[in-house]
C-alpha cells in the first residue's frame, strides 16, 4: 500500500467519513481502501471497512465493479469484515445490472443459520432494502423472514430481537408483499411475545398495515 494513503487511513485526523468522501471524489483512492481491509493494523482494517460501507450507501455505483471482492468477505473469519460485507452487498443490489446478487441469494440468506445473532441481524436488517432493489426475490425473502423464529440463535431473547427486526423489514416493503395475510398473522403472533420492545413493534406494525381489524 502506498505510504501516503496508508498514513491517511492510519491517522486519527482522517475519519472513515472523510476517507469515503475522498474516494467518491477521487475513485483512484479506492484500491488503497480495498487493500486496507487486509492490513494487519486494526485501525486501518476497520476504518477501511467502514469507509467502504459508507461509499456503498452514498454512491454504490463506485463500488459495484468490486462486488466479487465483497462476496469473498462473506466467508472471512473476522466477523466485523463479514458484517460490513453483508451491508455493502445489500447496498449494491440497487445497481446490480449483472445480477451478481441473484447468484449468491442462498449463500447470503444462509447466514441466518450460522448461529450468530449479529450475522443474522445484518441479513434481516438489509432485507427490506434488498426486496426493494430485487422485487423478483420478494417471495423468497418474505419466506425466510416468516421462518425467522427457526434461526438457531443462542437464546429466546435473540429470537425475539430478530422477530422485531423482521417486522421493521416487512414494513419497508409491505406494499410489494404478496403473502400479506401471512405477514399479518406473523405480526399478530408477536403480540404474545415475552419481549416488550418486540410486542411494541408488532402493535405499531398492525396499526399501520391492518388498521381496520382490532389488535
Amino acid at each position: 500500500m502506498d505510504k501516503r494513503n496508508h498514513f491517511e487511513l492510519d491517522t486519527k485526523e482522517k475519519t472513515a467519513e472523510d476517507i469515503a468522501q475522498d474516494a467518491i471524489d477521487n475513485p483512484d483512492l479506492l484500491p488503497e481502501i480495498l487493500e486496507g481491509i487486509t492490513s494487519k493494523n486494526s485501525q486501518v482494517k476497520f476504518k477501511s471497512a467502514k469507509a467502504l460501507s459508507l461509499i456503498s450507501e452514498k454512491n454504490p455505483q463506485k463500488l459495484y465493479p468490486h462486488f466479487d471482492f465483497f462476496i469473498t468477505l462473506l466467508d472471512n473469519d473476522n466477523n466485523i469484515l463479514k458484517w460490513n460485507a453483508q451491508d455493502v452487498i445489500a447496498n449494491l443490489t440497487s445497481v446490480d445490472t449483472e445480477r451478481k446478487f441473484d447468484q449468491i441469494f442462498e449463500k447470503f440468506y444462509g447466514a441466518l443459520n450460522e448461529g450468530s445473532l449479529v450475522t443474522a441481524a445484518h441479513v434481516v436488517e438489509n432485507s427490506g432494502k434488498i426486496a426493494r432493489a430485487k422485487p423478483a426475490f420478494e417471495d423468497r425473502i418474505t419466506s425466510h423472514l416468516l421462518k425467522i423464529e427457526e434461526a438457531p440463535v443462542p437464546t429466546p431473547e435473540c429470537t425475539e430481537i430478530l422477530v422485531g427486526k423482521s417486522l421493521i423489514a416487512f414494513d419497508e416493503y409491505f406494499d410489494q408483499i404478496r403473502d400479506k395475510s401471512g405477514v399479518i398473522s406473523f405480526a399478530k403472533k408477536q403480540l404474545k411475545g415475552s419481549r416488550k420492545a418486540t410486542r411494541t413493534k408488532a402493535e405499531k406494525f398492525l396499526k399501520k398495515h391492518n388498521p381496520l381489524k382490532p389488535i
